[in-house]
Formats: structure tokens, C-alpha cells, sequence
């Protein structure tokens, strides 16, 4: 017996550090491992070796708020849901779109914006262009995005996929295609940086609320970065930064966003 209260013991206390919850291993470490993609401005990209955008603003400032310094991590698109799974970091900030499938998986946070799909055309377009008449349209979008999915979704759409804005506002601009399908809120600064006679277009579909994912089972952690979050918008944080980089607060419905 007296050999056997070791073995308990040890056994109790894994069971307990297996238990332990994200917050607390968060705060002993130090840091918040932050995954995004570092590629997608002006939510997250760098400038020169700076990473810099929203999420990457964002991330700094809730990491604070957690009395912990920011890790951030850059990785492809598609690696960042399966490596926090994987256990690889904390969380992914990167327009993490909320659904089904994906809440299944992981649990989030409160939201902290809202977006919809929106097209954007060319500026000369004389059509009335939405999703209801793209029949017989070449419409492009970013390989592996929620965009390609839904345009694949609408009738009578040739779908087009690039490797990312820059190519397919170019074959826009060029008439190679009749429209593109992105985010509502990336495409004002995509417009603006690509310096093509491009305009905003039609919302196409509902809108989407994105979060914070992290691994389920830990209670402590959803409460804390909710709270902070929470304190951000009810301080005017959040919308200081959201105004610098949209100059709109991002997290309220986008119930009319159009660029010139």
C-alpha cells in the first residue's frame, strides 16, 4: 500500500497538469503564440522584416491585457488551422471566419469583426453586377478561401483561381475576368494599393462573424481573452485601432462599406 501512494500521487498530479487550463500554461510561459499568416494586409503582412495590420496591433494589445508578452507566428493559410490543432500555438488571428464545422473543432472567442463577400468590378462596369446575375461571369478568387468556395456556389459562375489579390485584380483590371469575390473589409485597401480602375461591388451572401480559435476544454483562457476584448471595446481600444486601419469600427455590421 505504502508503495502505492507514490504512484497515486504521481498519477493525480499528470492528471492535473494534463488538466491544466490554456490560461494558466499561458501565463507561466510568458508569452501568447499568435499564429496568422503574416501575407494578408492589412489585417496581418509585413513591412520590410516588420510584421505589422490589424491582427498584428490587435494580437499586441490582448497579449498585454494577459499580462503577457506576443509570440507571433507566420505560417500559409492552410497549415494554421491543422497546426493549432496540432497543439503548435495558442491562437490563430487571422479573419478566422465562426461556423459549423469549425466550432466543432475548437472553441472561440466573442467576435471581433464582421464582414461579408463582397465582388469588386471595374470602374467603367456598366453592369448591375451581384450574385443573383453572375450567370455567364468569369469571376476570380484566392486559391484555398472561403471566397473560392462560395463562388463555386453561385450559378452559372466560371470560377478563376489565383494565387492571391494582386493577381487577380490585375486580370480584372485587364478584362480577363468580369469580378472578383474577397472580403468586404480587405477590399478598400487592396483597391487603394493596387492603383487599378477598380470599384467596390455587391455584398454577395450574408455576413460572417470572425473570431479567435483556440483548443476546447479550457474555460479560464475563453474567459480571459473575452474580458479583454470585452475592456477594448468598452475603452475605445479596439475602435483606435480599428479606425486606423479601416477607419470604421469593424467589429459593428457592415451595413453599408463602399470605397470610391
Amino acid at each position: 500500500m505504502k508503495r502505492l501512494i507514490p504512484i497515486l500521487l504521481s498519477a493525480l498530479l499528470a492528471g492535473q497538469t494534463l488538466a491544466a487550463d490554456l490560461i494558466d500554461t499561458v501565463r507561466q510561459r510568458g508569452t501568447l503564440k499568435i499564429a496568422l499568416e503574416g501575407t494578408y494586409p492589412p489585417f496581418n503582412y509585413r513591412e520590410g522584416k516588420t510584421l505589422t495590420g490589424f491582427e498584428v496591433e490587435l494580437g499586441q494589445e490582448l497579449a498585454r491585457r494577459l499580462g503577457v508578452r506576443p509570440e507571433f507566428v507566420t505560417g500559409e493559410w492552410s497549415g494554421l488551422l491543422a497546426g493549432l490543432q496540432g497543439g503548435k500555438f495558442d491562437v490563430v488571428m487571422n479573419q478566422v471566419a465562426v461556423n459549423e464545422a469549425r466550432a466543432r473543432v475548437f472553441d472561440f472567442s466573442r467576435p471581433y469583426t464582421i464582414s461579408s463577400a463582397q465582388l469588386v468590378v471595374r470602374k467603367n462596369e456598366t453592369r448591375t453586377l451581384s450574385g443573383a446575375n453572375l450567370k455567364g461571369t468569369k469571376v476570380g478568387v484566392g486559391q484555398g478561401s472561403n471566397y473560392a468556395d462560395l463562388a463555386r456556389r453561385l450559378d452559372g459562375v466560371e470560377v478563376k483561381v489565383y494565387p492571391g489579390a494582386p493577381e487577380y485584380l490585375q486580370d480584372l483590371a485587364s478584362g480577363r475576368i468580369d469580378a472578383a469575390l474577397n472580403d468586404s473589409l480587405l477590399i478598400p485597401f487592396a483597391i487603394r494599393e493596387s492603383r487599378l480602375p477598380l470599384k467596390a461591388g455587391a455584398p454577395v451572401g450574408s455576413t460572417a462573424t470572425m473570431a479567435i480559435p483556440f483548443a476546447k476544454g479550457n474555460p479560464g483562457f475563453k474567459r480571459a481573452i473575452d474580458q479583454a476584448l470585452l475592456a477594448m471595446q468598452q475603452d475605445g481600444s479596439f475602435a483606435r485601432i480599428s479606425n486606423k486601419w479601416f477607419g470604421q469600427d469593424v467589429s459593428q455590421p457592415p451595413a453599408a462599406r463602399k470605397a470610391d
